[in-house]
């Protein structure tokens, strides 16, 4: 019998599509829809010391000291007192849970912050003022002018009811959101909008940011709702005072955390070993534990018998098996310092105080936006030392997106150099004399141009660039503010229009106000208004828009087309000129090349007369194709098609998109450090290939540059592979994929790195990466993008970006950084091993999301190369000293064992061991890891010299250490941890048998025999701190007075302790009584040295009578000798015979250091060949008509409603004033 549930039948319709009715919260809440609060934090004050506990010994190493107390507890086996594990055991759970509580509290911090933001909810006819924690769905909010927006709205009703919202999401660019007709009827009438009861049917919860379907019903009436109508979660309203909203999802259902992808548990790889060495040192543990159980069954079989009379086995112990069983668990008390307790919290306080360090950095400091570099986790510094691979986001980013009037051509005459007297061409700096725009109060203050020839040729009245000017004042859709009189905004939805618009303000013709029929234009102080007769809207096919105005003299049509790169460039608009302009299209096009060589966005310009009988014809089936049912874009094109025709050149812009300081400089350093960067960008494939080569990752001295546009698997693939083997001539088809036999969920190799023949770029668009990310293709794109130096992937949605980062992190096993600035970006930060937030113009979700934050991309140079560096080999040294001293410390025990009848017995004072990683050998590796350092400047070598003619240019540049060593691992690896062991085995047996070896034949001054266990402990221990302290010395690089203060300091504190402790004033020595060991008492003499188990006041005397005998030290500098020469010769041959990459190029950096360096050469940046447009840079389809309609216009400044301006005029209106000269068009 099946059980029908109507609540699970709704919810279960609730996952395919979903229903609403605003402001009905009861018909609402049966769906169950998700809340709209956050919570990233994990404990709380009930919570915190169970989870917390429970999560700490989840790690290996803690619960195999818990396992050690309980031994310890249990008096057969425990021959050490229980403090010498908890008093370790809790310091460690103490310090790991102070952090995690820290950082937990952070969270707490941010997550009251984004969900206790005020919000205004429409309850019961009023506003209400809520947080955004308590907001529903299908609740109606009011918001206003930068508001930020943490749910999904759909946009019910903005201010005057005729100006939709104007969002920044993804990027700084603006987009236009638009209220649903239906609802702009409510205006601001707070009883109609909550008596609204419309119905809401839509998608499900989905990642598809660009894509919405669904229907409002209301009156009986069905209205269609898409992307336009919605305000995405993330983005900010601008160019509106107010507007309403109807609350679609929220929560984790938005798009945006419905791309944020969840979030990982991201860990180091030297971590992944640390862990993987821990359960190799368990194995060894137990191996040696079981040796010295054998070999006590074997002794006590043999010999032990002989000591039944007065050393008989306890009432338990019934065999020399069952005493080997005993045994083992003894000594695997004894050992348990063979796997380090104190290792993790040590890791932990040198990732924090290399965390500090990046907080604290003032290089890494942006004053002008007062924003300091943040390390926002703690796990994974040294990993910042290992990148191969760098994911960067474009806008915001690489770049200010900030556009820049440069450079113009008009009429055949280049403007935007300066020249000096002689007419050679002067570099722009700061003392270069800027243009005086004081003739025109309208003026921007910041706009900053310097050729003085191009304001002559404006005052002058020159026909060509009056007419140029005009153009670019009318024929955009840029928004104008003006709250006060002459304080002029433009709101632009791309930052291209509003760098044209602001230049042609400044050089005297000022686009002032916009109305659905009209644009007033001030030129040259005279207030002229055009009649906007239509819009050609732009689209990626056209890619050029247009605008026909009604002016003084007769009908003109200004039209503006673009440039494109490659086989585009001028090509579109220049097969629309008319045959008369072709001797200023050669000057032009020779000036255009000069543009785009330089990185600059160019665009051309030109117009055309019209008649008024064609354009009344044309208008009419303009009006029919409009209004057609079927094939309506295509009409509307080819009537487009038709009007642009026979146009009269102008000239041409060149606009400067700027680069965030220093960022071709750190792109062109990191290259040469060996790290490879990948552009994933949402915008088109012409930007983001601006941008590289403005930021010079692709540059024209490359061998090629692929450009991969497929648009089916196959193509898609064979792009690929023509490309492979362009750049692996010799590869043949070794190692392709065939997209047919290939299987998509097959095992994973990690592929080898390959050396190209040259030095290539890759470009590959969004639709062609779509094929390309799939199981069948995805080898194929790894092994072609990861032989080219430089990889742009173009129009890609935010889950795509985190799919390529996956793609690298699986073909190639390498440590992969992301870095990003807006809420698109937060995937790909999560799934990259490092994700760096850059706190910019797009909000802190990027940041929020990151492991790392700073204000500027160039940081990432000092954050990787420096910090990076540093955290890498500290991290190396730590652990490679500290298994070091451990194993020392720990097999000397083992040693001990042969001498001791496998007794279980201890080689030096309990209370050493309880102090030796916690006090006496702490402070200096701690000192080491946190101040070593080799040097504030990476060894960067300046690039190889330009090829000599006749000759090729060296294909690698010059090899940086740089991050090398972290690249391929080269410094902490199982060779090195093998190396060490064996090193570790060597030194414990010096440790051990030259304090045997001292003592067995030594009396002492007044010829007593100083052969005791206490003495031989006491020197043992001695021998074993000196060695490990001179060999600390040995490792460290850089000195400062905290390591010598350090390694002096825990020496002495060592000695202090030990004269305390071990002394008794003066006095004879005392006798030693009979002992209990475990399970027996024994008192086992050796040659002539007696063993057995003490506690410290059996101690008393002993330093005093032993560190007194010339001999002991003579066997302590021995120990020191023996010891650290191996290590000194072996360093000194190496770096003789051998040296590593390190040990070469910082000789390399000796010998230029000596001599002043080359100047460096410069890229040739001139491009002949590919030209690169700018136009529409984030550009919407649909703008045009949405200006046309009059939708968002709000006419609400001063000059509107006066209809009258003078330059001359105050604030107020007083002075004489000039009236509007109408262009009236009969």
């Amino acid at each position: 019998m099946t059980h029908w549930s109507p609540a699970g039948c709704v919810r279960e319709r609730a996952k395919k599509e979903r229903h609403l009715r605003a402001n009905d919260r009861a018909f609402n809440l049966q769906f169950d829809y998700a809340k709209n609060s956050i919570r990233t934090s994990k404990y709380n004050v009930f919570t915190f010391l169970p989870l917390n506990l429970f999560e700490q010994f989840q790690r290996v190493a803690n619960a195999y000291f818990l396992f050690l107390l309980l031994l310890q507890l249990i008096p057969a086996i425990s021959s050490l007192s229980w403090f010498t594990t908890v008093v370790p055991l809790v310091l460690v759970l103490a310090v790991s849970a102070a952090k995690d509580a820290i950082d937990d509290v952070n969270r707490h911090k941010t997550d009251r912050q984004v969900n206790n933001r005020p919000v205004k909810v429409l309850v019961n006819g009023s506003l209400k003022e809520d947080r955004w924690l308590n907001v529903k769905v299908g609740d109606i909010v009011k918001l206003e002018n930068n508001n930020f927006v943490t749910v999904r709205l759909c946009c019910f009703v903005s201010c005057h009811a005729v100006s939709p919202p104007i969002c920044r999401f993804r990027e700084t660019n603006l987009k236009v959101k638009q209220a649903l007709t239906v609802t702009s009827e409510l205006g601001e009438d707070l009883q109609a909008l909550s008596s609204f009861d419309g119905e809401i049917t839509c998608e499900a919860p989905n990642n598809k940011l660009n894509q919405f379907r669904g229907n409002l019903a209301f009156r009986g009436q069905v209205y269609p709702l898409d992307n336009e109508n919605m305000l995405l979660r993330g983005c900010t309203v601008r160019n509106t005072d107010w507007c309403f909203g109807l609350v679609i999802f929220a929560g984790p259902d938005t798009k945006l955390m419905q791309n944020s992808g969840r979030t990982t548990f991201k860990r180091t790889s030297i971590e992944r070993l640390m862990n993987y060495l821990v359960l190799v040192i368990f194995g060894f543990l137990a191996a040696m534990c079981l040796t010295l159980a054998l070999g006590n069954s074997a002794w006590e079989y043999r010999k032990g018998y002989y000591f039944q009379g007065y050393l008989p086995w306890d009432k338990n112990v019934h065999s020399s098996f069952y005493s080997a069983f005993l045994m083992f668990w003894s000594y695997v008390i004894i050992l348990n310092t063979l796997v380090p307790i104190s290792l993790y919290v040590s890791v932990e306080i040198i990732r924090l105080g290399n965390s500090f360090y990046i907080d604290w950095d003032r290089k890494m400091y942006c004053a002008l936006s007062d924003t300091p570099a943040q390390a926002r986790t703690t796990t994974l510094n040294e990993e910042l030392g290992q990148i191969k691979y760098i994911f960067s986001d474009k806008t915001g980013t690489l770049t200010q997106n900030i556009m820049a009037f440069n450079k113009c051509s008009i009429d055949g005459q280049a403007y935007g150099d300066v020249f000096d007297t002689e007419g050679h061409r002067v570099e722009v700096t700061e003392r270069t004399p800027k243009v005086d725009f004081s003739f025109n109060p309208l003026a921007d203050p910041k706009f900053v141009f310097y050729d003085q020839n191009l304001v002559g040729a404006v005052k002058a009245g020159d026909a060509p660039t009056h007419r140029f000017f005009r153009l670019l004042s009318l024929c955009h859709t840029v928004m104008p503010e003006e709250k006060r009189e002459g304080a002029l905004v433009y709101q632009a939805q791309s930052p291209d229009e509003g760098a044209l618009v602001t230049a042609a303000r400044n050089f005297g013709f000022v686009f002032r106000a916009r109305t659905p029929e009209t644009i007033t234009v001030v030129e040259m102080g005279e207030t002229l208004v055009y009649e906007l007769l239509a819009i050609l809207d732009f689209n990626y096919v056209r890619k050029r828009m247009s605008v026909i105005a009604e002016c003084l003299p007769p009908d003109s049509s200004y039209c503006k087309g673009a440039s494109f790169l490659p086989s585009f460039s001028d090509t579109i608009l220049y097969e629309l000129l008319h045959p008369s302009c072709a001797a200023l299209k050669e000057k032009t096009t020779k000036h255009l090349d000069e543009f785009a060589g330089e990185g600059l966005r160019t665009l051309v310009v030109a117009y055309r007369d019209l008649s008024q009988a064609y354009f009344e014809e044309w208008q009419q089936r303009h009006h029919e194709a409009s209004v057609a049912l079927q094939d309506r874009e295509e009409k509307l094109s080819g009537l487009y098609e038709e009007i642009e025709r026979d146009l009269l050149l102008l000239g041409a812009t060149a606009i400067e998109d700027k680069l965030q300081d220093g960022v071709p400089q750190t792109i062109e350093i990191l290259g040469r450090a060996h790290i490879k960067i990948w552009v994933l960008t949402g915008d088109k494939q012409e930007t983001a290939v601006n941008i590289g080569y403005a930021c010079h990752m692709l540059y024209d001295d490359m061998n090629d540059i692929f450009i991969v546009q497929g648009n089916t698997p196959e193509a898609v693939w064979q792009e690929l592979r023509q490309a492979r083997r362009k750049m692996l001539p010799d590869a043949g088809r070794e190692g392709e994929v065939d997209p047919e036999a290939a299987e998509p969920n097959g095992p994973t190799t990690v592929l080898p790195d390959e050396q190209p023949s040259g030095e290539y770029g890759l470009v590959i668009s969004g639709h062609s990466l779509a094929f390309a990310l799939e199981g069948r293709l995805e080898g194929e794109l790894v092994r072609a993008a990861c032989l080219c130096k430089a990889v742009i992937c173009c129009r890609m949605t935010p889950l795509q970006k985190a799919q390529v980062v996956e793609l690298v992190k699986k073909y190639k096993g390498a440590v992969t950084l992301a870095i990003g600035d807006g809420a698109n970006d937060v995937n790909m930060i999560k799934t990259a091993h490092i994700g760096v937030g850059i706190s910019g113009q797009e909000g802190m979700q990027a940041v929020l999301s990151s492991d790392f934050s700073f204000a500027q991309f160039r940081y990432l140079q000092r954050l990787l190369l420096v910090h990076g560096r540093w955290s890498y080999l500290r991290m190396c040294k730590f652990l490679a000293y500290f298994f070091y001293k451990n194993f020392a410390f720990t097999l000397v025990h083992f040693w001990y064992g042969f001498f001791s009848g496998f007794s279980a017995q201890t080689v030096y004072d309990e209370w050493f061991i309880t102090l030796y990683n916690m006090v006496y050998t702490s402070m200096p590796v701690l000192g080491m890891s946190l101040f070593d350092q080799v040097s504030d400047r990476p060894p960067i070598l300046p690039p190889p010299p330009p090829a000599l003619p006749g000759r090729e240019r060296p294909l690698e540049p010059a090899v940086s250490p740089a991050l090398h060593p972290g690249q391929q691992n080269l410094y902490f690896n199982k060779r090195k941890i093998f190396k060490c062991t064996l090193y570790s085995l060597y030194s414990s047996l010096v440790l051990f048998f030259v304090p045997y070896g001292t003592l067995s034949n030594s009396v002492q001054s007044d010829g007593k025999v100083i052969a005791d266990y206490q003495s031989f402990a006491l020197i043992a221990q001695t021998c074993l701190l000196i060695v490990v302290s001179v060999q600390i010395g040995l490792d460290t690089a850089y000195w400062t007075a905290v390591n010598q203060m350090f390694i002096w300091g825990s020496l002495g504190v060592y000695f202090a302790i030990t004269f305390t402790m071990y002394s008794d004033g003066t006095g004879p020595r005392p006798r030693w009584p009979r002992l209990k060991q475990g399970k027996r008492s024994v008192q086992l003499t050796l040659p002539v040295v007696s063993f057995a188990p003490l506690s410290p006041h059996h101690f008393q005397g002993t330093a005093r009578n032993t560190l007194n005998q010339p001999t002991v030290w003579l066997s302590v500098l021995l120990c020191v000798i023996l010891c650290v020469m191996p290590v000194v010769g072996f360093r000194f041959l190496k770096a003789q015979l051998k040296p590593t990459l390190s040990d070469k190029v910082l000789r390399r950096v000796r010998e230029l250091q000596k001599r002043p360096p080359p100047p460096s050469p410069k890229r040739r940046q001139r491009r002949s060949v590919s030209r690169r447009s700018g136009y529409a840079f984030s550009h919407q389809q649909g703008f045009g008509a949405l200006i046309t309609s009059g939708r968002n216009m709000r006419p609400k400044s001063p000059f509107s409603h006066t209809g009258f301006y003078s330059p001359n005029s105050g604030g107020g209106g007083g002075g004489e004033q000039q009236r509007l000269k109408w262009a009236d068009r009969r």
